[in-house]
């Protein structure tokens, strides 16, 4: 065998594991092997979480995790009640890792920007300091693309992308001021990274958030940036949805048959990538991972996997059937 053709070989088999690896695992690859070998969530101990949209979801069991491992926590969202039963849960979890000092409710409504130095000034109040700033509150949508009303681009717009990047510019601004090396996280999605149809909106908006928090790494080499990109998961966020009308919410719950991943599992990877200060990682059952490795890294092949699987068949991945 000639040298070319023994490299030739070598190619062939290292893109064959990696497309076997691509259907088995539920994360990219990095994430999956800092699961095995990487910072223990544990290694966060002590260390200061903001989490926005912390009342359900994948905001939630982030929560969970990250107290089961003794991080203290600042929980926030719109519902007050429920943020304080996230608490109580956290508090059990914890198994007397943290008291209740330890976790500070405060019930915010991201698009309420002009009250976010606020906030962050009473997270400084109460803890003294911030470590990790989570962007996870934000919105989905369900509706065609020409049906859209220009006014839920704007809204979707508002709470998806200019609220998380002011909160954000305030926590920079604090990292910078008090010369740490801090953590801003945020929850982007799957059609972050590949347009999804019937959601024109959301899919602008993720690819918005790449583009900020992108140009947010590449200017601050100091602070750590982490991207998170899950795929269909088990939440709350199909009732909340936005569609193509001012004010409308989609109202449908994820049905117990669909494939998606669990909250619980998707917030524990979550974990790993803050605790291994991972800049961008994406989960998700299959096909996603491989639909998203082929999308990112064989542009070209992708355009003839869409045209293969169609308008339906992207549907039905999106919608976990």
């Amino acid at each position: 065998m000639g040298f070319f053709a023994f490299i030739g070989v070598l190619v062939f088999i290292y893109y064959l594991i990696n497309v076997i690896l691509w259907c088995l695992l539920d994360s990219d690859i990095e994430l999956f092997v800092r699961s095995l070998v990487g910072k223990r969530v544990s290694s966060l101990s002590g260390t200061v979480v903001w989490i926005t949209g912390a009342s359900s979801g994948i905001g939630k069991q982030l929560a969970i995790e990250l107290a089961k491992n003794g991080v203290k926590l600042v929980l926030t969202a719109r519902r007050g009640a429920e943020l304080e039963n996230v608490k109580r849960e956290c508090l059990t979890q914890a198994g007397g890792k943290l008291q209740p000092i330890d976790i500070l409710v405060m019930q915010m409504d991201m698009l309420e920007i002009s009250r976010h130095q606020q906030f962050f000034d009473h997270v400084l109040q109460h803890f003294g300091r911030l470590d990790i700033l989570v962007n996870n509150a934000g919105r989905s949508q369900r509706a065609s693309w020409e049906e859209i009303s220009l006014k839920v681009d704007q809204d979707l717009f508002q709470l998806d992308v200019f609220s998380v990047v002011n909160l954000s510019r305030i926590a920079v601004r604090y990292f910078k001021g008090a010369n740490v090396r801090g953590h801003i996280a945020v929850t982007s999605s799957t059609a972050g990274l590949i347009p999804v149809p019937n959601s024109a909106s959301y899919t602008g908006a993720k690819y918005s958030i790449h583009g900020y928090f992108g140009a947010l790494q590449t200017e601050n080499p100091g602070l750590d940036v982490t991207i998170f990109c899950p795929g269909p998961t088990f939440s709350e966020f199909l009732q909340e949805a936005f569609t193509d009308r001012e004010g409308a919410k989609y109202g449908e719950s994820v049905k117990p048959t669909d494939k998606r991943m669990t909250a619980e599992r998707c917030a524990h990877l979550y974990a790993v990538a803050l605790a291994n200060k991972l800049h961008i990682n994406w989960v998700g059952l299959f096909p996603i991972s491989l639909l998203l490795y082929v999308s990112l890294y064989f542009p070209n092949i992708r355009v003839l996997v869409v045209k293969y699987i169609g308008i339906g068949g992207l549907k039905k991945i999106r919608d976990s059937n």
